[in-house]
């Protein structure tokens, strides 16, 4: 569980770095971040593994390029859901979603303990 919640902190830390620096991303406060986190959390957990299985034949094609907008719809998506976390484009979400993932491995790898690998 306490994993759990600190892959949770780390992706409010990082959606409030994200909503920093990108103008079309915007977060109202800390308890939204949180939320936005969760909720991440959940739809990744949940939408998004049907929603690569159902899309996989494009995804092939696309040589997985697809599932940066399979990121972008739950990034969208999770916007729709939190009051206060408002994304105002596809390329916001695109951008907030990578700012996302390459600030939560930074923060994981500093967090690590390099003896447990």
């Amino acid at each position: 569980m306490s994993a759990f919640l600190t892959k949770i902190i780390l992706t409010t830390i990082a959606a409030m770095l994200a909503s920093y620096l990108l103008q079309g991303v915007q977060i109202a406060n800390i308890t939204t971040a949180l939320m936005v986190s969760v909720v991440l959390a959940l739809l990744d957990a949940f939408v998004k593994p049907i929603l690569i299985i159902l899309t996989l034949p494009i995804t092939i094609v696309t040589l997985g390029l697809f599932l940066l907008v399979i990121n972008i719809l739950i990034i969208k998506w999770a916007a729709d859901i939190v009051p206060g976390f408002k994304v105002s484009g596809w390329w916001s979400a695109l951008l907030f979603s990578l700012i996302v993932s390459v600030v939560n491995s930074l923060l994981e790898s500093l967090l690590t303990d390099p003896k447990k690998k």
